[in-house]
């Protein structure tokens, strides 16, 4: 439970925003404006995407220039960000060490997560159609909604801004890694249209050579790490003034994927992918009505289907039936859906004052079967949210951004064939946050600011067996976060930017896992684990950043976090995952003008793996060369983890060792 002074700061701080609500920037060209989320931000022209405040914004170009090809490697770019892999061969991002259900992913400001248990391997959400990256820590707008508890990640999309463009890629690497993508658009003033395909494919990972053999991997190429992903994306827009757009989009996506066992053979299991797909229909509008209000509409259709297949050993011939539900034929399949939608009202009608009402409306939809078309599960959640956001333009360089929210969560239906449930009563959670700016220069910005948070639980906190070694808990309850941060970006110099933040965050009724009953090593049938609101996590923290010319034939920028996380409740259990600290370091060589040679340094200090467990810090370089022979052609080819370092961002997961890449591209 949340403690007593903690409590009465939410409401103070609930209080003050619904009372007040009643009484340096970088732009990414290309980019679908429509499909961002902003609290406020400057833009020179329809069609550019601003960098707003405590926000950060990774543009197309920085995903080609450091050869950033799937969204978890890309948002690694950025301080405050940490890249894990878990025991299901995922990519996972942490935000300040909050993980993808407390920060959650947004395509074009569309929430995309797997609806049982909200998270998302990053590894297969692929660049290639990606106009940029927005990347929120801490406060956000509330037009996200709920959950983001951490902050957001939402991927934008591209929008053509002539009437004929496009590109075309094609690439090899280590593991017989084939892959090609092709976009293409044209904008015709009154309608445009956007389309692309991106496929990739490769049949391993070569691990280090420093690398020591177990009994479940001999090192070399990495046991069962296939994987193939292909993604279609379509996009058809009319604007039909200066003001208003609407746009439908498409995307496809399939993949397939081998999960690597853990070197660790007690812990080893033996699992394929055999499709990993997902399916989505949006609709976004904008309509400006005279001069002061403006609607936006998001409406959206989402489908998830994947299968996981279970052995019993590393020939992966012989099925693993011991078990009940899904597990007793080896086979897993999901079949979830999530359809919804959101409605925000801009008014500028008041004098200095941006206001946004916004409501949101979700129903998640989780189906699961085994190989015998035997229904295990099938739940049903709502989410309902409505807020309210006003931008206060207090003087000519002072900007009060205020913000409240209030969320809904309805269990509305709940079936398993191994036990039935009760359906638990509504969850209901109200959020405040205040934020002040202040910008002394037109290229400087200090800000202030505070922001309450709430995450709702999954479906898979409250219902999951996790194969017999968990008792469900339907009742269990939101967890909460307060988080603070003053900070700083702006332009010291002409050409730099840099960026300065300190943050604090307390994060309470945090759901964890706990022993029922008899306490062992770790959960099993006969010492059976719940979730629980029992956790109380506080942490503090420094991002830094810094990019800048050093001269006309260099670029070079650094990255730097450090972050402290305590476990209150339980301050023998280990907060894993998250390492103390990340530097990064680049530079963009220029020695003649048709050819740049990249190096980029990555350094994480050692994190916990588990309470005993705690992996060695690493340090890998990367290294990439482009030639450019005619304009819009460029050759590329690069070394990534330059100097085999032998590491684990998970106990058991070794990370690849040293590979090469080689890339054509023609842009038009």
């Amino acid at each position: 439970m949340p403690n007593h002074r903690l409590k009465i700061r939410r409401k103070l701080l609930a209080a003050l925003i619904a009372n007040s609500l009643l009484g340096g920037q970088a732009i990414a060209e290309g980019a679908f404006e429509l499909g961002t989320i902003q609290v406020s931000a400057k833009r020179e022209q329809v069609g550019d995407v601003g960098e707003e405040q405590v926000a950060s914004l990774i543009t197309r170009q920085d995903m080609q220039t450091f050869n950033r090809e799937n969204v978890g490697d890309a948002v690694n770019l950025l301080s405050g960000v940490t890249l894990s892999v878990g025991t299901r061969n995922e990519k996972m991002i942490y935000l300040r060490g909050y993980d993808a259900r407390q920060a959650p992913l947004f395509i074009d400001g569309i929430p995309v997560y797997v609806p049982y248990d909200g998270y998302v391997d990053y590894n297969r959400f692929s660049t290639a159609d990606l106009g940029a990256i927005q990347v929120v820590k801490g406060f956000s707008s509330v037009a996200y909604g709920p959950n983001a508890i951490g902050g957001a990640i939402n991927l934008v999309s591209r929008k053509p801004r002539t009437p004929f463009e496009g590109d075309v890629s094609i690439g090899f690497g280590s593991g017989n890694e084939r892959k090609t993508s092709v976009n293409v658009g044209s904008n015709q003033g009154m309608w445009y249209l956007q389309a692309g395909a991106s496929y990739a494919d490769a049949d391993y990972y070569p691990l280090s050579k420093d690398f020591k053999a177990t009994a479940t991997e001999n090192g070399g190429k990495r046991e069962n790490s296939y994987r193939k992903d292909s993604k279609l994306s379509f996009k058809v827009g009319l604007t039909p003034n200066a003001s208003d757009e609407y746009a439908l989009s498409y995307i496809k996506q399939d993949g397939e994927k081998g999960q690597p066992p853990s070197t660790i053979p007690a812990d080893a299991r033996y699992w394929k992918w055999p499709y990993w797909d997902k399916e989505s229909l949006y609709f976004l509008s904008k309509t400006v009505f005279g001069q002061h209000e403006t609607l936006k509409t998001r409406l959206y259709l989402d489908k998830f289907k994947n299968e996981v297949d279970s052995y019993t050993d590393g020939t992966y011939s012989v099925p693993r039936t011991s078990g009940s539900g899904s597990v007793s034929t080896g086979r897993s399949l999901y079949d979830d859906e999530t359809t919804g939608g959101s409605i925000e009202l801009e008014s500028t009608r008041i004098a200095n004052n941006t206001l946004r009402l916004v409501t949101h409306y979700k129903t998640d939809k989780h189906r699961e079967t085994d190989a015998n078309a035997q229904l295990n599960a099938d739940f049903e959640d709502t989410l309902f949210s409505i807020a309210a956001e006003d931008n206060i333009q207090l003087a000519e360089k002072w900007l009060l951004s205020i913000g409240y929210a209030h969320h809904e969560l309805s269990a509305e239906r709940m079936y398993k064939s191994d036990g039935s449930y009760p359906l638990p009563g509504k969850q209901r959670a109200d959020n405040g946050q205040i934020g002040l700016f202040h910008d002394f220069t037109p290229n400087t910005r200090f800000y202030a600011t505070i922001a309450q948070k709430t995450r709702l639980p999954t479906l898979k906190d409250r219902y999951s067996g996790k194969l017999g070694t968990y008792l469900p808990n339907p009742a269990l309850q939101q967890e909460e976060s307060l988080n603070y941060e003053i900070g700083y970006q702006g332009s010291p110099w002409a050409g730099a930017k840099a960026e300065a933040a300190v943050f604090y965050s307390e994060i309470d009724d945090k759901i964890q896992s706990v022993f029922v009953g008899t306490v062992a090593s770790k959960c099993s049938s006969s010492a059976k684990c719940q979730m629980r609101n029992v956790g109380e996590v506080h942490t503090s923290g420094l991002e830094l950043g810094l990019r800048t010319p050093l001269a006309g034939w260099l670029d070079a920028g650094f990255n730097y976090t450090y972050l402290d996380m305590k476990n209150v409740s339980a301050p023998a259990t280990k907060i894993t995952d998250v390492p103390d600290s990340k530097f990064t370091a680049y530079a963009v060589i220029k020695p003649i003008g048709t050819v740049d040679l990249i190096p980029f340094v990555e350094m994480n200090s050692g994190r916990w793996a588990s309470n005993t467990v705690k992996l060695a810090g690493y340090t890998t370089l990367n290294l990439k060369a482009v030639y450019r022979p005619l304009k819009g052609i460029s050759l590329e080819a690069g070394v990534t983890n330059l100097t085999d370092e032998n590491y684990s961002l998970a106990d058991g997961f070794p990370a690849p060792g040293r590979m090469w890449f080689a890339n054509a591209n023609y842009q038009f």
